[in-house]
């Protein structure tokens, strides 16, 4: 078992190290091409200008004691300066092409004309450069190779050393051209897609803060004048003081919608919420608002208070939200317990009720409100952001129990949010 192991991971390192090596290949592989083609040549070119001394009619005429200069020149110098320029075909093919004419006129060597006229055609577009090199190429050849004197075939190497090279080169670079033009176009078919994806976003985006608007914003400012309207008229100094709470609670969610749906709306001036997000040192006032509207909520701290990051302390004050509004919705008039337990490297938060009591039949002041069902949904997401687990079931008595335990790391004491009040402890 531990020798297949190793044998599969000494395979996957040498894959890898394959799949770097042919990177870093492909990504210089011009370059490369250009060093392979430099060393190709040398041999080549050296013997292409012996084997052209010999098919000349008229060769050069080489004075006494300057054989060996005029041989190294040959068959070393002047295969060196071509593979040096060779290295500089796709910047400067100037060099090559002159050499190259230079070479046929005064050697009958085509052999440095073929890479030449190939390397310019494959990487420029200038066609009229092109064609005036082109005809210095063919005049060379019809003076090193006479149709009438020269015993080797003009018409062949012709085709050889100018017809080829150049349709091979022309088809080269357009392919490349081609290759080119389609990945930009798929590159801006890909940001076009991708800029259509955000427009649609923002635009839906739009849309759902148009119909929270519409539908609720509109519904929580009537309810909040209605309830300052109870509030102003009640006789009953309790029914007056459930009316303000009312009010207050709707002012509240109306503020914090309407900065939501700054957010949403596609408007540059729309500025993000400034208010402060709710966060652990909230609770009090939260667990308070419920206790107002006459839930009996118990409410405990375990271990030692600590600063925590702002995220995780959002994520637990939403997490004890929801759990007092489900029980708020389908369990009224029971008992809850809250607790926010720290401990060395975790904080847990539990928000559990008990059972459900049965309404009194025609008894309409503890119907559940109507519920969407993404509430624990929403908060099982913001919970896996920060890394926790939740827990959301009935209990063995019939209630109903969330648990949320998240990863708590102390932060400098800078970093912690602010707090605002006291905790609030026991009932």
């Amino acid at each position: 078992m531990g020798l297949d192991r190793a044998l599969s991971s000494a395979m996957r390192a040498a894959l890898d190290r394959a799949w770097q090596i042919w990177t870093w290949g492909w990504q210089r592989r011009y370059r490369v091409a250009d060093w392979s083609y430099a060393i190709w040549y040398f041999p080549f070119v050296a013997m292409g200008n012996a084997l052209g001394q010999g098919a000349r009619p008229f060769p050069p005429f080489v004075p006494g004691g300057l054989e060996l200069p005029f041989t190294l020149t040959v068959f070393l110098l002047l295969p060196a300066l071509v593979s040096l320029t060779i290295l500089w075909r796709r910047s400067r093919p100037g060099y090559l092409l002159a050499l190259s004419v230079l070479l046929l006129f005064g050697f009958a060597n085509f052999v440095p004309a073929t890479i030449a006229l190939y390397s310019y055609a494959a990487w420029f577009s200038d066609r009229r450069r092109l064609a005036l090199w082109s005809g210095a190429v063919l005049a060379a050849l019809l003076f090193s190779y006479p149709p009438l004197n020269s015993e080797a075939p003009t018409f062949m190497l012709v085709i050889v050393a100018l017809v080829v090279p150049l349709t091979v080169g022309l088809w080269a670079g357009t392919r490349r051209q081609l290759v080119a033009n389609l990945r930009e176009r798929a590159e801006r078919l890909e940001r076009e897609q991708h800029l259509k994806a955000e427009r649609a976003i923002i635009a839906e985006r739009t849309r759902i803060a148009h119909e929270m608007h519409d539908v609720v914003a509109h519904r929580v400012s009537l309810m909040v004048l209605h309830a300052g309207g109870l509030e102003v008229s009640a006789t009953d100094g309790q029914t007056a003081q459930t009316a303000g709470v009312i009010r207050t609670t709707g002012r509240e969610a109306l503020a914090e919608l309407r900065e939501i749906l700054g957010v949403l709306r596609d408007d540059p001036a729309a500025a993000a919420p400034t208010a402060p997000q709710p966060v652990l040192a909230d609770l009090h006032r939260l667990i308070e608002q419920w206790r107002t509207a006459g839930m009996d909520v118990s409410w405990h701290t375990g271990g030692t208070p600590r600063p925590l990051s702002v995220q995780l302390e959002r994520t637990a004050y939403r997490a004890v939200q929801e759990g007092l509004t489900n029980a708020a919705k389908h369990a009224p008039a029971t008992a809850v317990v809250a607790r926010l337990d720290y401990g060395s490297d975790e904080l847990a938060v539990l928000v559990a009720n008990g059972p459900p009591a049965t309404p009194v039949s025609g008894d309409t002041r503890h119907v559940a409100p109507p519920a969407g069902g993404y509430g624990l949904a929403g908060l099982h997401e913001r919970v896996l952001r920060v890394g926790g687990r939740l827990c959301a079931g009935p209990t063995a008595d019939g209630g109903w129990r969330v648990r949320a335990v998240l990863p708590a790391a102390p932060v400098a004491s800078d970093e912690a949010p602010h707090s605002d009040g006291p905790s609030v402890e026991g009932r």
